[in-house]
């Protein structure tokens, strides 16, 4: 066994490289603590978390609320396998139904991750007896097999075919494109309320509604994936509740344990009585402490209005965004917390290495769009500490300078 690891970013690179697979590259940063919206590294340096453990940690860091449901429930009973019922997974199921309108006519099946969510979900529509899926091109299901499948990016799909047979995917947005793939064969159509992997892209206004529409016509399932729009991050329990219909099944993760592991599929009507003893199943999904924490985050964001919150905060960084009107920033999507900074030029890079030394934490997630997706507690005087800082972040267009 090695000595007491050396503190600091640099040592944490080197033990990462030695010891990690290489699947995220390696992290600049190592982090040792973080309290509401920022973080500390290991050289004592602090950020504030615009990332927000890519939308999971919707409380922020280290929040009383979650910390206490934890170590009280760990104190009691901390696992106990799908073998028995305890009271925390009981009361998350009834809560989550309730915010979906389904109490008494929908069921919850716990997992650990967003990825799970969408495997179970697939694996419900194959018991439809169809076989065909619609999902999205861009679309971000996930990277296990089953979730990977439904995955509209064909670079993350190459390296690992075959994959599950039987997805179709087509344009996102694109109801025209949508309805000339789901037919009385297709079992589900999968798709993201905002498209959050892709670059926080959101479709037209009524395209939801149009695909709640061709899934009714057709029989098919409306599989929505709601693991990083879900618990609040638009400024609504669930995206799709802007759109005012009601899907067949959802899945959850990221925002609802708190930063502890926890995914969702939440089913209603025929869906959630597709699957019999035996059919699936998880290990450690659901387990007492993170559903403890789950619902703690519920109860959090209700009682702190932190829905109105996310919503409020979000219009008021795009709105103070704009107003900037740099040069680099082409145009802002998204929906409350959930915003993505589109770029003239494929600098998203350099924007996060610029706002790393600057002390604040955004996300890449593709060329041209930096990603925000901080906690639902931002408070007003970081999102203008932010907005000041941002146009030195930014690198002129080249075009501008000549």
């Amino acid at each position: 066994m090695s000595s007491m690891p050396a503190a600091g970013n640099v040592a944490g690179v080197k033990r990462w490289q030695e010891s990690m697979m290489d699947n995220y590259g390696t992290p600049q940063l190592t982090l040792v603590r973080g309290s509401g919206c920022e973080v500390t590294d290991a050289d004592g340096r602090t950020y504030l978390d615009l990332v927000g453990g890519i939308a999971v940690n919707a409380l922020g860091h280290a929040h009383p609320a979650v910390v206490q449901a934890v170590t009280d429930q760990i104190g009691r009973l901390g696992h106990v396998s799908n073998f028995y019922a305890h009271e925390p997974g009981l009361r998350l199921a009834e809560e989550l139904l309730d915010l979906l309108g389904a109490r008494g006519n929908g069921r919850v099946l716990f997992c650990n991750s967003g990825a799970e969510a969408n495997e179970t979900a697939f694996k419900l529509a194959r018991l439809t007896g169809r076989a065909k899926v619609v999902a999205t091109e861009g679309g971000f299901h996930g990277r296990t097999m089953g979730a990977l499948a439904l995955t509209g990016q064909p670079s993350k799909q190459a390296p690992f075919e075959p994959l599950p047979h039987g997805v179709v995917h087509v344009p996102y947005g694109d109801i025209s494109a949508l309805e000339s793939e789901v037919d009385s064969d297709t079992a589900a159509i999968v798709l993201e309320p905002i498209q959050g992997e892709n670059g926080v892209v959101v479709p037209p206004e009524s395209y939801l509604q149009q695909a709640r529409a061709l899934a009714s016509k057709t029989g098919a399932l409306l599989v929505l994936d709601e693991v990083q729009t879900g618990i609040g991050r638009t400024g609504h329990w669930f995206a799709f509740q802007r759109c005012g219909i009601v899907p067949d099944i959802v899945t959850l993760a990221k925002g609802l344990g708190g930063g502890l592991s926890l995914g969702a599929c939440l089913t209603l009507g025929d869906a959630a009585t597709l699957f019999g003893p035996g059919q699936h199943g998880t290990t450690f999904g659901g387990n007492p402490v993170a559903c403890a924490a789950a619902s703690a985050v519920l109860h959090t964001i209700a009682d702190d209005g932190l829905l109105e919150h996310a919503d409020t905060t979000g219009k008021n960084l795009v709105d103070a965004v704009q107003r900037l009107a740099h040069p680099q920033i082409t145009h802002l999507r998204g929906a409350g917390l959930l915003i993505g900074i589109g770029l003239a030029q494929a600098v998203a890079p350099q924007v996060v290495a610029n706002a790393q030394r600057a002390g604040y934490l955004v996300n890449a997630v593709n060329p041209t769009t930096v990603r925000l997706a901080p906690p639902l507690i931002l408070h007003p005087r970081q999102v203008q500490s932010f907005v000041e800082h941002l146009p030195e972040l930014l690198p002129v267009p080249a075009e501008v300078n000549t």
